[in-house]
């Protein structure tokens, strides 16, 4: 199924009666708190199994950032497609492991790391998925497309939009990251800003 720019395919509090591969795209998931403000609890990529461990209703909404392609199952189907597809047993144990790490890292980001650690965990984060790599050492640089608006990285940092675009702009004086129009980020010194982002300071 296609899903255009900024329509939802998944509603916080709906019947979870699907979950959802993402195949093309990204998406940002968020929560509504009681007086309505919103909470972004992450952002989706290729390969991300979204709904998958809901219980009776989606505990949050997942908006697409762009065209976004998915494959829709049944809750009801997952043991037919183990039982086809073996392979995906262990795909789903993995998804599982995997979001209990997300949400730890989210804990830390959120209760223990400064504004700097914060934007810093957030680049090296949209660059893990495929250059992982490339932060482990001092590789050339690095441009990632940021399709989230600047408001979406405050909200899920946890800070204002006045904090994260001065945060930048601090990274782009520092020589870490250049940027090109409002979606493109190039990270100069990857290694650095992963040191950043695991409160490394060098000297």
């Amino acid at each position: 199924m296609v899903v255009q720019a900024g329509r939802c395919f998944i509603q916080e509090g709906a019947p979870a009666h699907d979950f959802y591969v993402l195949t093309g795209g990204r998406a940002k998931l968020f929560s509504l708190m009681p007086d309505g403000r919103r909470q972004i609890v992450g952002f989706a990529e290729v390969g991300d199994f979204l709904g998958l461990a809901s219980s009776e209703s989606y505990a949050f909404t997942a908006e697409a950032l762009g065209e976004v392609t998915l494959c829709r199952f049944p809750h009801s189907a997952i043991d037919r497609l183990v039982e086809r597809f073996p392979r995906l047993h262990g795909r789903l144990q993995q998804e599982a492991s995997s979001e209990l790490v997300k949400m730890q890292a989210r804990l830390m980001l959120l209760g223990r790391k400064t504004a700097r650690e914060r934007l810093a965990s957030f680049l090296v984060e949209q660059a893990s998925p495929c250059c992982a790599h490339a932060l482990k050492d001092e590789h050339g640089p690095l441009t990632l497309s940021l399709p989230m608006s600047r408001t979406d990285i405050a909200d899920y940092l946890g800070l204002t939009i006045e904090t994260v675009s001065r945060t930048f702009s601090l990274f782009r004086k520092e020589g870490l990251i250049s940027i090109r129009g409002a979606s493109s980020v190039t990270l100069l010194s990857p290694g650095l800003l992963s040191d950043m982002a695991g409160g490394i300071k060098r000297s």
